[in-house]
């Protein structure tokens, strides 16, 4: 606005008797200031606030302040938003009689202005005198979900009410048809984005964000158990990448004394296991004997301790032949040190910590299967060339802070990282550090300072030959390697034993089979770097490798953190692609109508807003199978936006750089900025809203 508009607007409110009654009555004879953007009557309102807080005596009260008020109200359904504020602050409406504003939000309400009434209730801070049932309800039917966490965000009973009420709309039995019913007339109305499988990730987000006890909604939480029940049969009896001991652990940690997750385990295990085997878990998960079929019933009781120790021997001999597969730790046991003390600790820093040093470094995290709340790590591994330090990181963060030293492990941590003489091996190295941060907020800055970081999923891509299919040798039943096993296996001959990657990482006494699996994460970061350094050329990378890995990490860690910003949230965390030799970062930069994408259906959210930025954008629907996104990218020369698991799948089926994890944890607008700035897209004023939304 030019200087000498608003000059001219000041000099017209000096001159009316009654500024406030003036604005009101060019507002009620115009319709311009109706529209979206800084139209003139929204000059004008905004310059009449700025005026007010200049002369403070204009401001009215009484009588003719609320009669303002009540014809402020009525004009406020047809309002832009960027008008309510001012209106707002102007006619002072926070201090109007709460029953009329509540009647005037009803009326909206009624008249089936749901967005507007829900807004309105906001801005007036009306939430604590409103049903927040009958309010959210037809907003979640309307797909605006984002609308529904404002609402409550400031009121913790309403969140708690809010999330019991999804919470029994997701209980099986509940038909949710008694809930839509009542609105098939909305305008807006998205039917296939009120389900329970959309209404249970709203939950747990809304349960996370607002850090409330899981234990408020049963239902989901219940459901979402009976799904990691199913994911660890589908691990143990058909991957079989899980020990039994592992499995158990998990299965015992699940069901609990819970009832219904007992009943679901005893028919899985009929489905997968003979009789007798479901008997000796049942027992193991001391699920009651009422509860079993006759025949597992029967069964139990013929169990002795002798049969147990048997199955177990057994068990055990099984596991042992299978060993010879799998890459095994080069360094004796002993080698091993599992570190519980700090006076431990500070003898392997001193090892550590040396100019020149080559650090192998891991990290393990309980699993949790979709669970509230980000994973904390339990363990952290550091793999020299002549042994592995184990460091139990919850018991070690303990101790310092009972001594009131809890800046100990932060301080070490960062040494390592940002120290350019020390070369820090990894593999997904971003997705570690972010579980590092939650575990240790002291940490956020870490990922900014490093340098001497070498993340072998860079070199994934570039080496030759590596991919799944060269891992189905003749064996036929083991799954295809994938990950960090694949390279190890590509490298050094044989894969990983991933069989303990699920364990619970936060029980202790470690099992021997989690420390020996835990160490041979790390080490063989060491091998793989070695052999790679020696012999570049027979993997198809340049002769120049140690340089290019490890001298573009030091001098620019920016392009780093860019790099592995794309991790997927898997248990070793995996990235987009990695650079050939000296990467062209950033991309020459493209328009939105240049760049195509297709969304994976967990990510609709960031497909809506990249579409609003004019980008080419396809969404898979709920129902689509996650490879469907691989046919679309090579038909239509898309790049796939992904998250999680299906990443590794889908990065396989399409050309490098042509697959992007997205962190699902993030809002779309965060997702959007994060895809924006990987693929270098410029977006100008001209692009918002320059397709159909």
């Amino acid at each position: 606005v030019s200087r000498q508009l608003k000059e001219e607007i000041r000099r017209g409110f000096a001159r009316l008797e009654d500024p406030l009654a003036g604005l009101l009555a060019m507002l009620e004879s115009s319709s311009d200031w109706k529209g979206k953007g800084h139209s003139l009557g929204y000059c004008i309102t905004t310059e009449l606030q700025l005026w007010i807080k200049a002369h403070p005596t204009v401001p009215q009260s009484g009588t003719k302040l609320k009669k303002l008020q009540t014809r402020v109200l009525g004009m406020l359904s047809q309002c832009p938003a960027n008008l309510l504020d001012p209106l707002i602050s102007i006619y002072q409406l926070h201090t109007a009689d709460r029953n009329c504003l509540l009647e005037h939000v009803s009326h909206l309400y009624l008249q089936g202005n749901y967005k507007e009434a829900a807004i309105l209730s906001i801005k007036l801070k009306l939430q604590p005198d409103q049903d927040v049932e009958k309010m959210c309800t037809p907003l979640l039917l309307q797909d605006k979900a984002n609308l529904v966490e404002d609402y409550v965000a400031e009121y913790p009973e309403l969140q708690r009410k809010l999330l019991q009420t999804l919470d029994t709309w997701c209980d099986p039995s509940f038909n949710i048809r008694d809930i839509t019913r009542p609105y098939q007339g909305l305008s807006r109305y998205k039917p296939e984005k009120f389900n329970r499988r959309v209404l249970s990730k709203l939950v747990f987000r809304l349960l996370e964000r607002f850090n409330v006890d899981p234990a408020l909604c049963p239902n989901v939480i219940n459901q979402r158990h009976l799904r990691t029940l199913n994911y660890l049969f589908y691990k143990r009896f058909v991957e079989k990448t899980m020990t039994e001991e592992n499995w158990g652990d998990h299965i015992q940690n699940t069901v609990g004394e819970n009832q219904c997750l007992q009943g679901h385990l005893v028919q899985l295990l009929l489905r997968h296991c003979d009789t007798r085997g479901a008997a000796r878990w049942a027992q193991h998960c001391q699920v009651p004997p009422e509860m079993l079929p006759r025949a597992v019933a029967e069964e139990l009781q013929k169990l002795h301790i002798q049969d147990r120790v048997e199955e177990v021997a057994k068990a055990d001999n099984y596991e042992s032949s299978k060993k010879k597969d799998y890459y095994q730790l080069p360094i004796p046991r002993e080698n091993v040190h599992f570190l519980q003390t700090w006076e431990e600790t500070l003898q392997c820093w001193e090892k550590v910590l040396q100019p020149g040093q080559v650090v192998g470094v891991d990290m393990e995290w309980k699993p949790s299967f979709g669970m509230v709340g980000k994973p904390r790590v339990a363990l952290l591994q550091l793999a020299l060339k002549d042994e592995v330090f184990l460091l139990d990181l919850p018991r070690l963060l303990e101790q310092a802070e009972f001594e009131g030293e809890k800046e100990k492990l932060p301080h070490f941590i960062q040494m390592l990282y940002s120290d350019a003489a020390i070369t820090k091996l990894g593999y997904g190295m971003s997705g570690d550090l972010s579980s590092l941060v939650a575990t240790c907020s002291a940490l956020k800055d870490t990922e900014k300072q490093m340098q001497g970081v070498v993340d072998l999923l860079a070199v994934d891509k570039q080496v030759d030959g590596l991919s799944p299919e060269h891992s189905h040798e003749e064996k036929g039943v083991r799954q295809p390697e994938k990950g960090l096993s694949l390279l190890v296996q590509h490298v050094l001959g044989k894969p990983l034993d991933k069989r303990e990657q699920l364990s619970n990482w936060e029980k202790r006494p470690l099992r021997e089979e989690q420390i020996l699996y835990a160490a041979s994460d790390a080490y063989c970061l060491l091998e793989i770097y070695e052999r790679l350094c020696k012999d570049p050329e027979s993997f198809g990378l340049g002769s120049d490798l140690t340089e290019s890995l490890v001298g573009k990490q030091s001098k620019k860690p920016r392009a780093k953190k860019q790099l592995n910003k794309q991790e997927a949230p898997s248990p070793s965390g995996q990235e987009c692609q990695g650079p050939r030799t000296e990467p062209s970062w950033p991309p020459a930069p493209i328009s939105p109508q240049e760049f195509s994408v297709v969304c994976d259906n967990m990510l609709q959210g960031l497909g809506r807003y990249l579409r609003c930025l004019g980008v080419d954008v396809r969404l898979l629907d709920n129902e689509d199978d996650h490879r469907k996104a691989a046919e679309i990218a090579r038909q239509e020369g898309r790049v796939i936006l992904t998250s999680g698991f299906p990443y590794q799948t889908l990065r396989s089926q399409v050309g490098e750089g042509r697959c992007f994890s997205v962190n699902c944890s993030e809002k779309a607008k965060e997702q959007a900025l994060q895809v924006l700035k990987h693929f270098n897209v410029q977006v100008s004023l001209s692009d918002i809203f320059s397709r159909c939304q």
